[in-house]
């Protein structure tokens, strides 16, 4: 059985937009790869301070 490819078409649409998020507005689009850069960034930092206190306290 082969599903049909809903998957491929939504990943295209994704990329699509977003190629048009860059070139109409690419001021506000580096801006959200910033920010969501600085929440991956502090994301890891709070998963390394906490297995760090937890090996600490061992």
């Amino acid at each position: 059985m082969s599903m049909p490819p809903v998957k491929k078409i939504v990943v295209w649409l994704i990329v699509i937009f977003l190629l048009y998020a860059i070139f109409t507005n690419p001021n506000d689009a580096a801006d959200l790869v910033a920010q969501a850069w600085n929440i991956i960034e502090k994301a890891i930092k709070n998963i390394f301070e906490f297995f760090d206190s937890l090996l600490r306290k061992t």
